[in-house]
């Protein structure tokens, strides 16, 4: 005979039960599992991305971009540095798009302060990206001085591409650690090589890095508000490069952003105020049919209210 589970006076039966399982055949996976955590990340995405994959996408970005650094090293020789200085460049830097400007400034004649104020702004960048990723990664205190180093473009893009915390961490530091060995080796190798590449400006080197960059970036833009602010970044970019300082047309491009946001908040806010109205048209109907079926029932109600009043007079008498 099976035994009989009795349960609180005031407690769902139910709550015994595995959470999911409402035909009695079995445990089925709780579904709370799928649920985002504090960080916005779903606990069971790992299943789906394993850490190798991680690996795997890391390695391919870093080496990718990290081989780019031959092209910083032949056009930091090739614009009069030392080999000194352009290792140290690579080295205490360590962001390709500032130091392929601050190179070309130098190479155009611009005055080095003006040179490296650009450079500076230019890199100010990477403070966006560490907001967002400070609390994607939550690392200890200890280490995050050494991790804002590697704050760059590319290990940015892969950290947000993982779903869960432990993916991001893994693609942080690959990515990461595998971009400042090659960029730095490749950077030395490049500023040796320069003498026999004779003129760098013809083998279009400089361009390496923006081209990457840019490959990494279009997958990214998926939504049209997505493509819409890419596009105008890119006007404003080209149009005002012609007229002002090096860096300062890319800076400038930021202002697409709130441009389209704001385009994109007057139009959804347009679609709310037209909403009601439309509601209220397409109800008018409704409303007229359910006055002429109260109407109706009234109506019909009146001869069965009148033989009860009858009914009444008779036993009354």
């Amino acid at each position: 005979m099976a035994e009989q589970t009795t349960f609180p006076e005031g407690a769902d039966a139910s709550a015994g039960a595995p959470r999911g399982d409402t035909s009695g055949s079995g445990a089925q996976p709780d579904v709370t599992a799928t649920k985002p955590d504090a960080t916005g990340a779903r606990p069971d995405a790992a299943v789906m991305k394993p850490d190798a994959a991680v690996v795997r996408d890391a390695l391919g970005v870093g080496i990718a971009v990290g081989l780019s650094g031959f092209a910083f090293g032949v056009t930091s020789a090739g614009s009069g540095l030392s080999l000194l200085q352009t290792c140290a460049l690579s080295l205490a830097v360590f962001t390709g798009a500032s130091q392929f400007a601050l190179v070309g400034a130098l190479a155009a004649g611009g005055n080095p302060y003006t040179a490296a104020a650009g450079a500076f702004f230019l890199g100010v960048r990477n403070s966006f990206y560490s907001l967002r990723l400070s609390h994607l990664l939550a690392l200890p205190r200890g280490l995050r001085p050494f991790a804002a180093q590697w704050v760059i473009d590319e290990t940015t893009a892969v950290t947000l591409a993982q779903p869960t915390r432990r993916t991001a961490r893994i693609g942080f530091a690959v990515t990461g650690l595998t971009m400042y060995v090659l960029w730095n080796l490749t950077t030395l190798l490049g500023a040796l090589g320069a003498e026999a590449l004779g003129d760098t400006d013809a083998w279009g080197l400089d361009a390496a890095s923006p081209a990457v960059f840019l490959a990494l970036l279009a997958p990214m833009l998926k939504s049209t508000t997505e493509r819409a602010t890419a596009a105008i970044a890119v006007l404003l970019a080209l149009g005002l490069l012609p007229v002002l300082p090096a860096g300062v047309p890319v800076l400038l491009s930021a202002l697409a952003a709130p441009a389209v946001l704001f385009l994109s908040g007057r139009r959804k806010g347009a679609g709310r105020e037209t909403g009601p109205m439309k509601e209220n048209r397409e109800t008018g109907p409704a409303k007229e049919s359910r006055e002429t079926v109260s109407s109706r029932e009234n109506r019909e109600t009146d001869p069965a209210k009148e033989s009860r009043g009858s009914v009444t007079t008779e036993e009354s008498r």
